[in-house]
């Protein structure tokens, strides 16, 4: 089992699909790095050489923020919203959808279970 990032990687799948098990690495960013370490995109975990797995590990350090890094920076610019009290921020302490989304149905992603309303009951 490879280690990247801190992130053991599924070793039966490609590297592509493996890489994006690590937080802050997409499809883009995969195919991106496969590039830079030219390795084939058909190449396997398990079929990786430690040479490979070093530079694959090296690039990742280097050029892309992922793992804690970019969590920690995403909750900081959360944080930055909330502090200065902005529309955005205020959504976010309420924990409401930010992005101009619907709220009167759906948004239970973000309101979270329904709660019944106490008192009301059926008229007979």
């Amino acid at each position: 089992m490879a280690r990247i990032a801190g992130v053991n990687i599924p070793t039966q799948k490609r590297v592509v699909i493996a890489l994006q098990y690590i937080h802050g690495i997409g499809p883009k960013f995969a195919g991106e790095i496969m590039q830079k370490v030219s390795i084939p995109l058909e190449k396997r975990v398990n079929q990786l050489s430690d040479q490979e797995v070093l530079q694959i590990r090296e690039v990742i350090d280097r050029d892309y923020q992922v793992e804690g890094d970019l969590r920690r920076e995403v909750s900081q610019n959360v944080k930055r919203l909330m502090d200065l009290g902005c529309y955005r921020g205020l959504r976010h302490r309420k924990g409401l959808p930010v992005r101009g989304q619907r709220t009167h149905t759906n948004a239970r992603t973000r309101k979270g279970k329904a709660v019944a309303i106490a008192g009301k009951k059926k008229a007979t």
